[in-house]
This record gives C-alpha cells, structure tokens and sequence, in this order.
C-alpha cells in the first residue's frame, strides 16, 4: 500500500487538529441501527453465503443542524485505529455487492443485496439516500423480488417491508465516498472485506486512510441530521473503534476520537461499540429504550430505560469529554421499566456521555450541563 502521511491525508479533507472547538457540540449521537435479522428463507435465496441469524447493522453519525461529516478515518500520529471486525465473517452480496452501495434502489430489490455490507457516506444506493427506519415514512418501500427480507424479527425493529430506510426525490443524491489510503492489496486495509466476493473476511482496520466525502455530508433530513456511514452484515459479534471530522457551520473543523485524544481531540465512547451474538431463534434477550432528561440540564437529570425482558447484568457509567469515568454504578438485574435521578450539579459545564451497559450490550447518550 502507498504510504501517505497524515499531512497529505490533511490535504483531502482538512484533517488538521484546528483549535477552537473544546466546547463543541456538533456529534449529538452514533446511532447503530439492527437494520434486519436474517431467516432461512432469505439464506437460501441469497447470492453468496449469508448465514441464518445475521444482522445487518446500520451506523449513522448524528450532529447538530448545520454541521457536515467529513470522514471516518486512521492516524498513525496521534495513534487513532480505524476498525471494524466480526468474530466470524462479513456478509457480501455477490450480485452488485461493492465496498460502496452501488446499486439502485430498483436494483434493491434482487436477492440479498439489500444486506451487502459497504461503506457510506449518506447514501444507501446510488440514487437514495439512508435514513434510520423510524425516520422513514413508509412510502415506494423495496419490494424483494424472490419474496425474501421478509422476517419480522423483533430484535431488528421495524420491518423492512414497512419501512425499508432509503428515501428519495426531495433528500437530493448521495455525495460520493472517497477512499483516500486504502487499497485492494493484502493487508487488513483491503477493501475487499467489503467487495462483491461473498465472506472475504473479518477484519479492516487502518491507522493511515480514510473514508471521505470531499464535499461534506447532510443528512436527507437537515435538521435532524443524521448521515449514514456505513452497512454491515454478519452472523458474529460485531465491534468498531470509529474517528470522525465533521465541519462547523463557520467553516471550522471537530475531530472525535474513540481513544488517546490529544490536542483539541474530543474522545467520546459513543464511538466505540461491540454487539452481542443474536439469533433469529434465540434473539437478544433484552429489547430496551433509554432516554436521558431534561438534557441540556444544570441540576439533575434522571435516566429511564424500559427493557422488554430480563437482563442480568445491567450498569452505568458517566464519562466526561476526554473519557474520565465521572460516575458509575452497577444496577443488577432489570426487568419491565427502571428510573434513577442523577445529580450533577457539581458537575463542570460542558459535554458528558452516559453509557448503560445491558449483558455486554451499550448504549450511550449524549448530555450538556449548562
């Protein structure tokens, strides 16, 4: 692969750690969508080997009105690991699969490729754009044209064939991915974990590339904001280790780290995540909602979460901008609804994370303290 420092990466998109931005509000969530659960029906009407029990994963980077994702990326200096891995293997659709949604939204609806695992940066085909499900309004869905993605697994949410999460006409087109760093070679930087060859492994990582979009990216819904950055399908555990730069409305830049932020960095543990193995037989035991309010907040805050069934281990913990645990606690079993009101009232003004931890799965809430 061809060695490009971080200075020429810079050139790209503006990867330089500008000052200004320690109070930044712009990355409001990562959102990690069960986009859908995979039933015997769709394995057998598959092109390319798509095991029973996978989940499509869909990940949105979700910022304030009018900030643009600019990257996912790996730096060597700082040491900033862009990941993303399975414990078994990534799912990609040998019908029009490519390291990029490159098919149409007709062309959607053709055996699995739906489900192909890629990169985004705002599309989910070539002439749409990828909203979460709940965001979508359920009209000129995908209808699958061998009668397959058609589970209604709870644990995925919302069905496909209610709301299928791509939306065109007024959304505009999807900007383009650029890759900058990052080759077809041999190494764990290789596209081809996501090309068209179905399984081609489990494993892409870089400290030295990016995934790009040179124009900035909006989510089809400004307001709101959210932009897709990717598709992934597997039957394993799934885990990434994410570095984002989104551009500020003044023209400025903000670079969120999952670890070792230097500088101006900001290091959120929004940007880290690892699921647990769920089948369609036996899916993940806990369905569960968690809401964080009022936010922003000066005094108290109380965290809700409703689980649909028991979970075991269940715990908290509140980190601060650079990734100091501020508070934590471990809850034990819950079942049915739970509520606990925080006081942070010492607390110093600014940005901090709430990260519930439910049998290995976490989910994380931004709040401001004012």
């Amino acid at each position: 692969m061809k060695n490009i420092t971080i200075k020429k990466f810079a050139l790209g998109f503006g990867i330089t750690l500008l000052s200004g931005f320690v109070n930044a509000q712009g990355l409001e969530n990562v959102i990690v969508e069960r986009y859908y659960v995979t039933n015997a029906a769709d394995a057998a009407g598959s092109v390319g080997t798509l095991p029973v029990g996978s989940v499509t994963y869909r990940i949105f980077i979700d910022m304030a009105q009018g900030y643009k994702f600019q990257a996912l990326y790996g730096q060597n200096a700082p040491l900033h690991t862009l990941s993303f891995s399975t414990t078994t293997t990534f799912f990609n659709n040998e019908d029009r699969g490519a390291t990029t949604p490159a098919y149409t939204k007709s062309q959607a609806a053709n055996n699995s490729v739906m489900l192909d695992s890629w990169f985004s940066v705002g599309g989910a085909a070539t002439n749409a754009m990828g909203i979460p499900k709940a965001d979508d309004n359920g009209v000129a869905n995908v209808t699958n044209l061998n009668g397959i993605l058609q589970n209604n697994d709870a644990s995925a949410g919302i069905p496909l064939t209610t709301q299928d999460g791509f939306i065109t006409g007024n959304a505009g087109a999807p900007q383009a991915v650029t890759f900058v760093g990052l080759t077809n070679g041999t190494t764990t930087t290789d596209l081809s974990v996501f090309d068209g060859t179905s399984q081609a492994g489990n494993l892409f990582t870089t400290t030295n590339g990016s995934v790009a979009s040179l124009n900035g990216s909006v989510g089809a819904d400004t307001v709101a904001n959210k932009v897709l950055v990717g598709q992934f399908t597997t039957d394993g555990v799934f885990c990434f280790l994410l570095n984002i730069q989104i551009g500020t409305p003044t023209h400025g830049v903000e670079n969120y780290v999952a670890q070792n932020a230097t500088g101006n960095e900001i290091q959120s543990p929004l940007l880290s995540f690892c699921s647990n193995t769920v089948s369609v037989t036996n899916p993940l035991s806990a369905i569960h909602t968690v809401s964080v309010y009022p936010n922003p907040a000066t005094d108290f805050i109380t965290l809700d979460i409703i689980n649909s069934a028991k979970t075991d281990a269940n715990s908290y913990k509140i980190f601060d901008v650079v990734g100091n645990i501020i508070a934590e606690r471990n809850i034990g079993m819950l079942s049915g609804s739970y509520s606990e009101k925080l006081d942070i009232s010492n607390y110093s003004k600014g940005i901090y994370f709430v990260e519930l931890i439910q049998d290995g799965v976490k989910s994380t809430k931004k709040i401001v303290k004012y």
